[in-house]
């Protein structure tokens, strides 16, 4: 009995001695994965979205086929695919190349200085015949952010390339901004497009504070430094200089839009009015309506190279090291996927 205590005692020993030191080097590992977060920026990532497509659809396909006619299909397909890599290096050379981006725009356009990074990198790239695509979301935000994500734009159409944006859900004021840039501007029908106009709100506590006696001095230099405040008591000569402003940065608005769309009525649309996507059209404020999903299956049915770009974090020690695993294991099941299917079928 002693015996058998002493041996349990030394496997507690042991099995804590191995759970201290996998707590230690997980704790090293997360630390170090934070740090490499922090200062070593972004990751750029390519995914090939006419080889993904074709892999699917040749799943699609099998599954589609009766049972006894799956295994037949399945070496038809095999054959044609490597006939298929063989021509790969060709395809590459020859092909269009669509050039995929995304921007999900908030209210300071946040995602501008990875665009802005993206489209450095793609004006170096880009060749004669080369079109980017960038699927936009955003219903606008700050005036200056979204300035500087629609010059982002308008460097990829000054570089020589072919512009296209679509629209899902919605591209609106400052994210109109941003669409009206392209050479091809597609919304889906319900999208939501326009809000051309300027608005401003500041809520003014002046009568509060003067009712409890509370004083609020506000020292400017320079006439207008400041028109219209929260604590202050604003004038009428504050509130007309402040409206003048609103009215500059409206008519800089519609001067934007109008020379990247100069067959576009601007006064009739410039109203802050709003329009989904079958109604755009009419109004010329986009070129066609449909889908972004729509539109890269045509250019894919077209045999174009279709190659979305993205900047993703970069991760730590762990997550390197995770990320190296997924990619083995993604050009593993790469390499096996179209024998796997074959043999799924042949069980069948």
């Amino acid at each position: 009995m002693i015996e058998w205590l002493a041996d349990y005692g030394l496997f507690l020993a042991k099995t804590a001695t191995i759970v201290v030191a996998v707590v230690i080097v997980l704790t090293l590992i997360a630390h170090g994965r934070r740090k490499g977060q922090a200062g070593s920026g972004a990751a750029l990532k390519v995914t090939e979205l006419d080889e993904r497509f074709d892999r699917r659809r040749r799943q699609l396909q099998l599954a589609a086929q009766p049972r006894h006619r799956r295994r037949q299909l399945a070496k038809q397909l095999r054959k044609s695919r490597k006939r298929a890599r063989k021509g790969a290096d060709d395809k590459a050379a020859s092909s269009d190349r669509i050039w995929v981006l995304d921007f999900d725009g908030d209210l300071k356009a946040s995602a501008t200085p990875a665009l802005a990074e993206l489209v450095s990198l793609l004006i170096e790239e880009l060749k004669s015949g080369d079109e980017v695509v960038l699927r936009l979301q955003s219903g606008g935000g700050l005036v200056h952010s979204y300035g500087l994500a629609a010059a982002q734009l308008d460097r990829l159409r000054d570089a020589g390339a072919r512009l296209t944006v679509c629209v899902d859900k919605v591209a609106a004021s400052g994210g109109y901004m941003m669409a009206c840039c392209a050479n091809h501007l597609v919304a889906a029908p319900f999208a939501v497009i326009g809000s051309i106009g300027v608005v401003a709100q500041i809520p003014n506590v002046h009568r509060l504070l003067k009712k409890h006696e509370v004083d609020v001095e506000l020292l400017t230099a320079g006439r207008y430094k400041r028109t219209l405040t929260v604590l202050g008591e604003n004038s009428e000569e504050g509130r007309a200089k402040f409206l003048e402003d609103l009215q500059s940065t409206h008519d800089l608005f519609k001067r934007y839009v109008a020379q990247r769309r100069p067959n576009l009525d601007i006064e009739a649309v410039a109203t802050g009015e709003i329009w989904y996507g079958s109604e755009a059209l009419a109004e010329g404020l986009i070129d066609a309506v449909g889908t972004s999903d729509a539109y890269l299956l045509e250019k894919l049915q077209a045999r174009a190279r279709v190659l979305k770009v993205s900047l993703e974090s970069r991760r730590g020690m762990l997550g390197r090291f995770t990320k190296a695993v997924e990619g083995g294991v993604e050009r593993g099941i790469d390499r096996v996927l179209e024998r796997v299917d074959d043999l799924r079928w042949q069980r069948r």
